[in-house]
C-alpha cells in the first residue's frame, strides 16, 4: 500500500458486561480465534503500515493474546473508557508522522470483509463512514445524505420522525486522513447526555472545515457487532454457515456440513473429502486430495496429499502427516511428523515422534515422552514394524528396517535391521487357573 499508506486503529477496550464474564469481550472465541483476531486478520489485507489496537478492559490480557495473533500491532491503553473518540485519541502518538488514511475499525465487529475495507481505504473523500440498510433499524444512528455525500450522522434519540424512517445506518468503522484527524479529535467535546467523546462527532467538524465527507455502503451482515453470548452464538453460526459454503465452492467434499465445523484460518485443498462430525480447530492446513473421515478433532496440524485420518483421531499442535499417511481410528499424534506412507492404523498416542517413510505403526503403540518433569523425543527411521502394544521409552530411536516384538518395552535404542523384544520369558502354569478361580468363587460363597 505504498502508494495509498493506511493505517488501522481497532477500538479493544470494552468491558463488554452484557457478556456476563470476566473475560474481555473481544478475547471471546468466534471460528476459534478471538474475536480481536477476526478485526487484526482482516486489517492485515490492506498491508497498513501500521495496525494499533486500544486495550482498556482486560489490558494485559488482550496484550498477551494481540501478541500471539499479530506481534507487529501495538498496543495502547485507554485507561478510562470516555468514548470511541476518546479511544482513537490513545493511538495518536502511534501516528505522530504518518500521513495517509486511518480507518477505525471494532475488535467486537468480525464480519466486515476484505472488498469494503479496500472501498474505505481507496475512497477519495476526507472522510468516510461504512454505512448500511438495515432491516430493523432500531436504535442505531441515521446517515443523512445528499448529492454532497454524508451530511451528518443522526442519533436515535434525537431524531424526529422522518429521520428514525431512513434505513441507512451508522456501522461506527469510520476512515478519515490522518493530518484531518489530528486537527479534528482535539476539538471533540463530551457536551452530551453520556458524558462521552464521540468519534461520529468528527463528521460535523469535518464538514464545518469545508472537508469531503460520504458513505461507503456494506451489507448489514458484515455489520454485526457481538455484546452477548446470545449474539455470540448467532455469530458463530453464521460464520459457520459462511465457512462451509466457501469450502464447497473451492471443490472440497463435505459429506454433511452442518455437522463440520471450521476455524478462522483452516485451509483446505480442492477434492479433499471431509467426513461427518470433523472439527478444525485453529492452524489447520489440508492439502488437495486428502481425506479427513467422520468424528476426527484437529488442531495446528498440516496434513499432506493423499492422507487419510480418522475416524475418531485426534490430531493436535504439531502434528505433519506427509502424503499418503493414514492415521486410523483412536489413534492421538501430537508434536510429531510422519513421513510419506506412515500407516497407524489404531489405538495409538504418538508424541514428540519422528517416523520415517512407510514405517508401520501397530496397535496400542504409545511414545513415552514424558518423565514427569520434561518431554522427550523418539526417533524411528523408515521401513520400521512396531509391533503392537509396543512402548517407546522417550528418549530412543528405531532404526530403518528395525522391528519390535508386541508387548516390548523400549527402553534403548535398537539397530537398523535389528528385532526388538522387551518382554518378559512367557512362563504357563498348568492348572493353575482352574483352581484359582475355584478358590475365588468358594470365598465369593462364603460371604
Amino acid at each position: 500500500m505504498a502508494d495509498n499508506p493506511v493505517a488501522i486503529v481497532i477500538l479493544a477496550a470494552g468491558q463488554g458486561s452484557r457478556m456476563q464474564s470476566d473475560l474481555p469481550k473481544v478475547l471471546h472465541r468466534l471460528g476459534g480465534a478471538p474475536l480481536v483476531g477476526h478485526a487484526l486478520a482482516v486489517a492485515r489485507t490492506l498491508e497498513p503500515e501500521q495496525v494499533i489496537v486500544v486495550a482498556g478492559h482486560g489490558a494485559d490480557q488482550v496484550t498477551k493474546a494481540v501478541g500471539k495473533i499479530d506481534p507487529d500491532a501495538r498496543i495502547v491503553l485507554q485507561a478510562e473508557q470516555l468514548g470511541t473518540g476518546h479511544a482513537v485519541r490513545q493511538a495518536l502518538p502511534e501516528l505522530e508522522g504518518f500521513e495517509g488514511k486511518v480507518i477505525v475499525l471494532y475488535g467486537d465487529t468480525p464480519f466486515i470483509g476484505e472488498d469494503t475495507l479496500a472501498a474505505l481505504a481507496s475512497h477519495p473523500s476526507d472522510l468516510v463512514v461504512l454505512g448500511f440498510e438495515a432491516e430493523d433499524p432500531g436504535r442505531y444512528g441515521r446517515l443523512i445524505v445528499s448529492g454532497r455525500g454524508l451530511e451528518r450522522i443522526v442519533e436515535y434519540k434525537d431524531a424526529d420522525s422522518a429521520t428514525r424512517d431512513i434505513a441507512l445506518c451508522n456501522s461506527g468503522v469510520m476512515a478519515l486522513e490522518a493530518s484531518l484527524l489530528r486537527q479534528l479529535i482535539v476539538r471533540l467535546t463530551n457536551e452530551n447526555a453520556s458524558g462521552e467523546y464521540y468519534l461520529t462527532d468528527l463528521v460535523a467538524l469535518a464538514r464545518a472545515e469545508g472537508r469531503s465527507t460520504d458513505v461507503v455502503t456494506c451489507d448489514e451482515s458484515e455489520t454485526l457487532g457481538i455484546n452477548t453470548r446470545a449474539e455470540l452464538a448467532g455469530a458463530e453460526a453464521a460464520f459457520q454457515d459462511r465457512a462451509r459454503r466457501q469450502a464447497l465452492e473451492n471443490g472440497v467434499t463435505l459429506c454433511d456440513p452442518a455437522t463440520v465445523w471450521f476455524a478462522l484460518d483452516t485451509v483446505i485443498g480442492r477434492d479433499t473429502v471431509i467426513g461427518q462430525n470433523v472439527v478444525f480447530g485453529p492452524g489447520v492446513t489440508v492439502e488437495s486430495g486428502a481425506e479427513i473421515l467422520p468424528f476426527c478433532h484437529l488442531e495446528g496440524c498440516h496434513i499432506s496429499s493423499g492422507a487419510t485420518v480418522g475416524p475418531f483421531a485426534r490430531l493436535r499442535p504439531g502434528a505433519e502427516l506427509g502424503g499418503d499417511v493414514h492415521v486410523g481410528n483412536f489413534v492421538e499424534i501430537k508434536n510429531s511428523v510422519l513421513d510419506e506412507g506412515v500407516k497407524v492404523g489404531h489405538l495409538t498416542y504418538l508424541g514428540d515422534a519422528h517416523v520415517g517413510e512407510r514405517t508401520n505403526i501397530g496397535a496400542g503403540t504409545v511414545t513415552c515422552n514424558y518423565d514427569g518433569v520434561m518431554k522427550h523425543r523418539t526417533d524411528i527411521g523408515a521401513r520400521a514394524f512396531i509391533g503392537s502394544d509396543t512402548m517407546l521409552v522417550a528418549p530412543v530411536r528405531v532404526g530403518d528396517d528395525a522391528m519390535t516384538g508386541s508387548g516390548s518395552v523400549i527402553t534403548a535404542d535398537v539397530p537398523a535391521g535389528a528385532l526388538a523384544l522387551g518382554r518378559a520369558r512367557q512362563e504357563n502354569k498348568p492348572g493353575l487357573a482352574t483352581r484359582l478361580m475355584e478358590a475365588l468363587r468358594a470365598k465369593k460363597e462364603s460371604r
